[in-house]
């Protein structure tokens, strides 16, 4: 019979998650470096690149990615019934995160607004243009990643059990 009260605590063995997975743990710090991260990100390339359609098309493609990832590091930790609160939350803390971000650019005088850099009259109006789209994005995402989980738990997994019960 095991002993489940051993007399030293040398017999535990817990193994201590790795730095990512404590950090992709947490719905806070995750969202708040991915708005952090993609403002910056969008002002680097807005100020800095080049204005062809292919520049411009790469470059919002790596944001969408950045987004997703940042997303989908957060929630593969959870249940897909935790999804339904955590994505939404995820993309508003984001978005305040996103938001912060870009009214200190406009303080500093580096935040851009099309070919200007914007003022203050132009945050409100940028914040929630953020708003829909982030929150759109990150729950159609996160919408498309259930899919493909429930896909799967249905046919390749389900298939992979009946093998082993024919195989035992």
């Amino acid at each position: 019979m095991p002993t489940f009260f051993p007399k030293h605590t040398v017999q535990w063995h817990f193994e201590e998650p790795t730095v990512m997975r404590r950090f992709s743990l947490s719905l806070v710090e995750m969202a708040l470096l991915t708005g952090v991260a993609l403002r910056l990100y969008r002002a680097l390339v807005i100020t800095h690149g080049s204005t062809s359609w292919m520049w411009l098309g790469g470059s919002f493609a790596i944001g969408l990615l950045l987004l997703c990832a940042m997303a989908t590091a957060h929630l593969a930790n959870y249940p897909l019934q935790r999804w339904v609160w955590r994505a939404p939350l995820f993309a508003a803390i984001e978005i305040v995160a996103e938001s912060i971000t870009s009214l200190l650019l406009i303080w500093f005088g580096r935040e851009p607004s099309g070919s200007a850099r914007a003022e203050w009259s132009d945050w409100f109006p940028m914040a929630g243009g953020t708003l829909w789209t982030r929150e759109l994005i990150v729950c159609g995402w996160a919408l498309f990643l259930a899919g493909v989980i429930w896909i799967v738990r249905r046919t390749i997994l389900r298939e992979q059990v009946e093998e082993e019960a024919v195989e035992a």
